[in-house]
């Protein structure tokens, strides 16, 4: 694969992460509050985010869409710390969001099993 396609491969890989983020964000609240740095490891050890400029902005979304709420707790270790958690909307959308991408599961399926 020469260099050109790498990179065309490297850009729509990121595409495809991005594209799922605010899917993989809701999972991560689903049981509860979460410190926004534990969303940035839990998605960096699922390897779907490198950077924390990509998260704070579509926790900022989320959270202007009514999707998440937030509460900030005292922190022995220093200032107090955000957490955030899913909103009833918030719910609905994971709900829907877990039936859209299981449509689309299946499709890929389909479409590897050339059916």
């Amino acid at each position: 694969m020469d260099q050109n396609s790498q990179a065309n491969l490297a850009s729509t890989e990121t595409q495809m992460r991005k594209g799922m983020l605010v899917y993989c964000v809701l999972l991560l609240l689903k049981d509860g509050r979460v410190y926004s740095t534990e969303i940035i490891q839990s998605l960096r050890q699922a390897e779907l985010i490198v950077v924390e400029g990509t998260l704070y902005p579509l926790l900022n979304r989320l959270a202007k869409e009514k999707l998440l709420g937030y509460e900030w707790q005292e922190s022995e270790q220093g200032p107090p710390r955000k957490y955030y958690y899913l909103t009833k909307d918030g719910k609905e959308m994971l709900a829907q969001l877990r039936q859209a991408y299981s449509r689309l599961n299946a499709s890929i399926k389909a479409l590897e099993k050339g059916k």
